[in-house]
């Protein structure tokens, strides 16, 4: 799970700012957790303690209300209504990545992706995005390489991943939609060659930066198994206390 944090932290300058390189520093005095890491932890705190992910999500909005959300998410949150918004943004994406980890079959995965996202984001592929994040984090946990997650994604979710990072890059903008999105966080895993090289290809294509980086840093958190010690440590003591609880709890360093 700290892979998609750190991830969320490092994006978080270039939101607004867009890079086309991949050159870039990973942290600066300004880079900062966001609305992806907040839902991040409320996701994966409600699998934890058992508890309805839209009661959680609401309680860590209402601890953490700066953090970016956009308006429509905002305004459910804030509300006493629990009735989705037909959402197709890439939120319920990057909040889904514990549940790739966190239980023990694809069907299970699938379903409770499926669960994490509808109770804001219940348009098809709002759902969709969750459940293709979650079914590479939890194919990648099992093993598979990575031409075989490709064509997982590829044949159950109808994302093309086939163009690579240089075409994205020349041409991409900020694109909030899970399907202008999660195809390309993916492919931002698919290219990398460990950790922090997936995290600075997500970064360099521009757009959405915070979250593609956070999708893509879930995946190759969970595929390469290790992230350099420096990204960790800079990424804890940007956290609050009950962040890292829940980190803890998920397994130390969100493995």
């Amino acid at each position: 799970m700290i892979g998609a944090i750190a991830g969320d932290i490092i994006g978080s300058i270039y939101e607004f700012n867009n890079i086309k390189t991949k050159d870039f520093p990973l942290f600066l005095e300004k880079s900062r957790f966001t609305d992806d890491t907040v839902l991040t932890v409320a996701v994966a705190d409600a699998i934890l303690n058992n508890v309805s992910f839209a009661q959680k999500i609401k309680e860590y909005v209402g601890k953490y209300p700066n953090a970016g959300y956009g308006h429509q998410f905002n305004k459910w949150a804030l509300s006493t209504n629990e009735k989705p918004y037909n959402s197709w943004g890439n939120g319920s994406a990057m909040r889904v990545s514990s549940v790739g980890f966190l239980f023990h079959d694809l069907e299970t995965v699938l379903q409770k992706a499926k669960e994490s996202a509808a109770v804001t984001h219940n348009h098809p592929e709002g759902i969709k995005g969750a459940q293709a994040v979650a079914a590479c984090i939890f194919l990648a946990k099992e093993g598979l390489r990575k031409l075989e997650i490709k064509s997982y994604i590829e044949t159950n979710f109808n994302y093309n991943l086939s163009e690579s990072l240089d075409e994205i890059r020349k041409v991409y903008t900020f694109d909030v939609s899970c399907q202008g999105s999660v195809p390309q966080a993916i492919i931002s895993f698919l290219e990398s060659t460990d950790y922090e090289d997936a995290i600075r290809n997500a970064v360099s294509i521009g757009g959405d930066s915070d979250t593609i980086a956070c999708i893509t840093g879930g995946i190759a958190q969970t595929f390469y198994k290790k992230i350099p010690k420096v990204i960790i440590e800079e990424t804890r003591k940007r956290l609050p206390q009950e962040f890292l609880k829940v980190i803890n709890e998920f397994g130390g360093s969100g493995l």
